[in-house]
């Protein structure tokens, strides 16, 4: 999930911009001599503004010193002292340090009542904001301060969950010259949490491009993150898009498992038996079947659609990488059946007389699903342009996916794409795309 930083929410002010350093009175001969420069403070103002100053000043330095260390007394002490100062208050200058005073006097109070709590001070943050904007209103107030301030006030508009007011805030802030690492993801965040999650993720597309331009890999919490608001948004086109994204940019093994898991199994998809075996295939090549239930399912679903080859394959594959018992369990009774049904069906090759005898290309086709799933990826090619030359399939489709299918297992990448892009229709242009996906992670054979 992506997050505002904690370290820029909890930011302590006082340390950073708005630490001033009151200007010394010049002396009597200086102001003959010299034309006045830099802050015009008023005498009164001055007197006081010293005392609150130094106060401030050692707060600072106790929570530099211990971020959790109680300056509730300290605080308590400085509060009056500001309250001088304010009201002595008279030139532009005058006015500029006294909100900067007021700042740093409402963030002390904050952290003296957290104590190091990050979930503490942000309930308290609002305090804030009007010292905030008093100063970013401020003409005496920098550039650079003024971008600092309208982020401060973005973060705390964004806690509030006035996201709309938060994006306004951080935008403002980038248009000021204002740098962050985290600005322009919390703009995205903004933006997709107040409601324009197209806009806020086209943004992130952005952001991450600009990532890879610069030689860079964003952050897998990125896409996570689009992931979760493209489900959140029944945005199904964009999440499968982002979970492609994802994994091609994190191809692990859970990754993969995830992302298709999701898409065959859990999520608003709706497959078909002899898609998700198709899926299933995918999450074996990339070595992302999980525990004996993956293999259980897998090899229930080919013995449904009548493919004991390669149900054996799959079983046997499992053992081999100890994911699956090598007795007993839910795979245990599968095994036994198919191993008996292989005997009762005798050699594949028994099938392609019949294939080829066959006024259509049906027979030809399920001979090769049978030589796809025994792994004899050569001899399936050769039954399905068998089928696809004599016509007559129901689901042509389905035959090029699986042509597809048996060349990427084969090594021949480029001829795999090609057919993996014929396939128009949905799902199977989905599924043929994380195929491709895989192509692209995967060694060369």
């Amino acid at each position: 999930m992506v997050t505002l930083s904690k370290a820029a929410r909890a930011a302590i002010l006082m340390l950073g911009a708005s630490v001033i350093a009151m200007p010394v009175a010049a002396s009597a001969k200086e102001k003959k001599e010299t034309p006045p420069a830099g802050p015009q403070l008023s005498p009164e103002f001055r007197k006081a503004a010293v005392p609150a100053e130094t106060a401030l000043r050692a707060n600072r330095e106790k929570l530099k010193a211990s971020p959790t260390a109680d300056i509730s007394a300290d605080v308590a002490a400085a509060e009056p002292l500001v309250a001088a100062a304010e009201a002595a208050a008279k030139t532009e200058d005058d006015q500029y340090y006294k909100q900067v005073f007021r700042l740093q006097i409402e963030d002390q109070k904050n952290q003296a009542a957290a104590k190091g709590d990050v979930a503490i001070y942000q309930q308290r943050e609002g305090s804030l904001v009007e010292p905030l904007k008093a100063l970013v209103a401020n003409p005496k107030t920098s550039p650079a301060d003024k971008g600092l301030y309208t982020n401060r006030l973005g973060e705390i508009a964004y806690g509030a969950k006035n996201y709309a007011e938060a994006a306004r805030l951080f935008e403002q802030a980038q248009a000021t010259g204002y740098t962050n690492p985290n600005l322009a993801l919390n703009i995205v965040r903004s933006r997709a949490e107040g409601g324009d999650v197209a806009g806020g993720l086209a943004a992130m597309r952005k952001l991450i491009e600009a990532e890879q331009a610069a030689g860079r890999k964003a952050p897998e919490a990125w896409y996570l993150y689009a992931r979760s608001k493209t489900n959140q948004a029944k945005m199904t086109t964009e999440l499968l898009e982002w979970s492609r994204l994802w994994v091609a940019a994190y191809p692990t093994e859970k990754n993969w498992r995830e992302a298709l898991v999701y898409y065959a199994f859990a999520g608003p998809y709706k497959l078909d038996k002899r898609e998700r075996i198709d899926v299933f295939r995918l999450l074996r090549a990339a070595k992302a079947l999980g525990d004996q239930n993956d293999y259980a399912e897998y090899a229930q679903n080919l013995v449904d659609v009548g493919l004991p080859q390669e149900a054996k394959a799959v079983i046997e594959e499992g053992r081999a990488v100890g994911k699956v018992p090598a007795t007993g369990g839910p795979n245990g009774a599968t095994y036994t059946d198919v191993v008996a049904a292989l005997k009762q069906e005798g050699p594949l090759d028994g099938l392609v007389k019949k294939a080829m005898a066959s006024p259509n290309g049906l027979t030809a086709a399920a001979t090769g699903d049978a030589y796809l799933g025994a792994g004899n990826y050569a001899r399936a090619l050769e039954l399905y342009a068998i089928a696809q030359q004599k016509g007559g399939l129901t689901k042509p489709e389905e035959v090029a996916m699986h042509v597809g299918i048996a060349q990427a297992l084969a090594g021949n990448k480029a001829a795999a794409k090609t057919t993996f892009q014929s396939i128009k229709t949905a799902p199977r242009n989905e599924i043929a795309n994380f195929w491709m996906l895989w192509l692209d992670s995967a060694p060369t054979a």
